[in-house]
């Protein structure tokens, strides 16, 4: 008797946890020879983006309060466990030598930001020439919750490339996947459920962008978008539908992830405070200071 391949079917990842998407649809994720279906995945939706924000939202205030080692710790643990995986990831992406080299940048880019942790105060803030008897200095601080749009055509490396910088400087992040290329992502969400990072910190939808995004775009409890993944008429109504809320909004040129990120995106998510104090002694009536 022959043997019935049976396709696994993946679910969303919302809060460290792998519930299935509360509509019930799936989609067959397609590859290799003919196109065969090698898996099914859930088919995210308004409910399933609106549960993610809120495990993002609490998520957010002990991943931006854990000190930049810790997170720097993190995000390099999530590489040392992509690299454990890496023949798996390469066998999803199709294989071959240009999948293998995509796959060992995803897991250099996050060594790439585990080292950036703890240099972001130093690079982005700093103290303010005045011309007074004031010390002021500028540091950085996260934005929030991000909702982010992957690449379509890069499903690890554009992926990683996105996910890492939000987290990096401390945000939390629901991200949706490449529709069509789903696999890499909802398998990189075993890694990151197997890794030390604390649940919600990155949620990962699969589904369609057109019927999740605007969702995530108008929710009042994101502060920011990445609109990476998109273009065209989309992404005109994701930034309207941002402005309602008066959004951050991160939007793009189309890029070679292959390449060697520069600062843009650790940028893009941080927000840069200013502190004024004064300095030295004011003579008061009486002759005394503070």
């Amino acid at each position: 008797m022959s043997h019935l391949a049976v396709a696994k079917t993946y679910k969303l990842f919302i809060g460290g946890a792998f519930p299935r998407s509360e509509s019930g649809r799936t989609y067959p994720a397609t590859g290799g020879p003919g196109g065969s279906t090698h898996a099914n995945v859930a088919q995210g939706s308004r409910k399933d983006a609106r549960d993610a924000v809120v495990a993002a939202r609490k998520a957010v205030k002990g991943w931006s309060g854990s000190t930049a080692y810790n997170r720097g710790q993190v995000i390099y643990r999530i590489a040392e466990m992509l690299e454990g995986r890496r023949a798996q990831f390469v066998e999803i992406l199709g294989g071959g030598t240009r999948n293998g080299a995509a796959v060992d940048n995803a897991i250099d880019r996050l060594v790439h930001y585990a080292g950036w942790t703890d240099k972001l105060a130093a690079v982005f803030g700093g103290a303010n020439p005045v011309a007074g008897p004031y010390f002021s200095f500028s540091t950085p601080e996260p934005t929030g919750v991000v909702a982010a749009v992957a690449p379509q055509e890069d499903p690890l490396l554009g992926l990683v490339s996105v996910i890492a910088p939000i987290i990096t400087s401390g945000n939390s992040v629901v991200v949706i996947a490449a529709q069509q290329q789903p696999l890499a992502a909802v398998t990189l969400a075993e890694v990151l459920a197997t890794s030390d990072l604390p649940g919600g910190v990155v949620n990962i939808l699969t589904g369609d962008p057109a019927e999740i995004a605007p969702h995530l775009a108008a929710h009042g409890d994101v502060n920011a978008l990445d609109l990476t993944g998109t273009s065209g008429s989309l992404r005109v109504d994701l930034e309207r539908a941002a402005a309602g809320t008066v959004k951050r909004v991160y939007a793009p040129a189309p890029q070679d992830f292959s390449r060697l990120p520069g600062t843009a995106r650790l940028r893009a998510f941080l927000e840069i405070k200013t502190v004024w104090h004064p300095t030295g002694a004011v003579s008061l009536a009486g002759g005394g200071g503070y």
